[in-house]
């Protein structure tokens, strides 16, 4: 059973002053819980211990994948493999963040994977700061949470120069390289994750820009905002098999920079490895008796029940719950249902007095850096509720 404890929530307008302005849902509910999920220390460290070894899992797994080209098995547009394959064989292509999103961890229920969502992850701002700032809010120990995320990505892009180096040698590598961020205007979501993540790149040390993705310039020789500067990176927030599908002479444009050296893509094209679902069942085929992992294939599962999935797809969009039997007990449909499909093994996630269902999300920065949770229905959908913790 999930424990809560009750808080004093942030007002609109304090949000806002934040730069949270998505705070209230479309039927007029409030977006940010006035609960915080209580957990202890011993369940906090399980969280981090989990996802540091799922993350590893992963490396090993999408390594299989290149070396045995599968990337049609995930569902990966083939305009985007040479991408993948360049910034896999180099460093320099640094992973900046991502999050796991995990079932259980809580009494004693085991953690489970979902999924992870490798390349443009939500809920950022929300585990980063508003989560702090509810503690704050309400005279606790803003040190009681398993949170160092912004301190995490920091040093995170601090590694696009120094890598594997201590992040305090920094300075000794640093030579006035530019970041340009970008996402797409009109989603207020997206632009306060993306000037989020420009901040903590400023604070690293970095020269850095904000552009939105109509007004940046693509060509072989590189990536320049509307002024015309020129920037050794660029962080867009704009998921890689949109760019394939939707802006395929990007795509293109795209691979000629990267294979000129002239700039690099954050976060990796290899994290839509990491993003598609069927890596759910490469991971299972190749870790079977990991206690992390559920059953998952790329057929129906007989005589269980199990979670249907799109290989890409987010807010639980073109999902469905089919039981024991075959039959349909939940779906939710959306615009994915074009992609391949994944099945994966149900599990029942931890639940409140209400019966209201917790999924926890966990953040990666080169190591696990940050818990909160989902609330919601048997789908985590749109609808959802974002619940922060404390640790006891």
């Amino acid at each position: 059973m999930i424990k809560l404890q009750k808080l004093n929530p942030l007002n609109d307008s304090t949000l806002e002053e934040l730069g949270f302005t998505w705070h209230t849902d479309s039927d007029g509910s409030k977006y940010v819980n006035n609960e915080l999920v209580v957990i202890t220390q011993d369940e906090a460290e399980a969280y981090y211990e989990a996802v540091n070894t799922i993350y590893d899992m992963y490396v090993e797994a999408a390594e299989y994948v290149i070396e045995h080209d599968l990337f049609f098995e995930l569902g990966i547009p083939f305009n985007l493999v040479d991408m993948i394959k360049k910034s896999w064989e180099n460093d320099v292509h640094w992973h900046i963040y991502g999050r796991f999103d995990l079932s259980g961890g809580i009494d004693g229920e085991p953690i489970k994977l979902i999924e992870f969502n490798a390349d443009t992850p939500t809920a950022l701002f929300e585990t980063a700061l508003l989560q702090w700032a509810l503690l704050k809010q309400n005279n606790m120990d803003e040190n009681k949470q398993f949170n160092n995320v912004y301190e995490a990505i920091q040093n995170n892009f601090k590694r696009l120069i120094t890598l594997f180096d201590d992040t305090n040698t920094f300075e000794e590598h640093y030579d006035d390289w530019k970041i340009l961020f970008s996402s797409v205007e009109g989603n207020d979501e997206e632009e306060a994750t993306t000037r989020l993540l420009q901040q903590i790149a400023t604070d690293a040390g970095f020269n850095t820009g904000y552009e939105f993705l109509h007004n940046v310039t693509f060509d072989e020789n590189g990536i320049y905002d509307a002024e015309g500067v020129e920037y050794e990176y660029w962080f867009k927030l704009y998921p890689w098999e949109d760019i394939a599908h939707d802006e395929p002479e990007l795509a293109t444009t795209l691979n000629t920079i990267m294979q000129n050296q002239k700039a690099i893509i954050l976060n990796p094209a290899y994290t839509l490895l990491f993003q598609s679902k069927g890596m759910l069942k490469i991971l299972y085929d190749l870790f079977p008796d990991s206690p992390y992992l559920l059953r998952t294939s790329d057929q129906p599962l007989e005589g269980i029940k199990y979670v249907e999935k799109t290989m890409f797809g987010r807010e639980g969009a073109n999902t469905k719950i089919v039981d024991a039997n075959g039959n349909v007990e939940v779906q939710i449909d959306g615009p994915y249902d074009n992609y391949k499909k994944t099945y994966q093994e149900y599990i029942e996630f931890p639940k409140d007095e209400s019966g209201k269902k917790y999924q926890a999300g966990v953040f990666f920065a080169y190591e696990a850096c940050g818990l909160s949770f989902r609330k919601g229905g048997e789908i985590l959908d749109n609808m959802s509720k974002f619940v922060g913790h404390v640790i006891e």
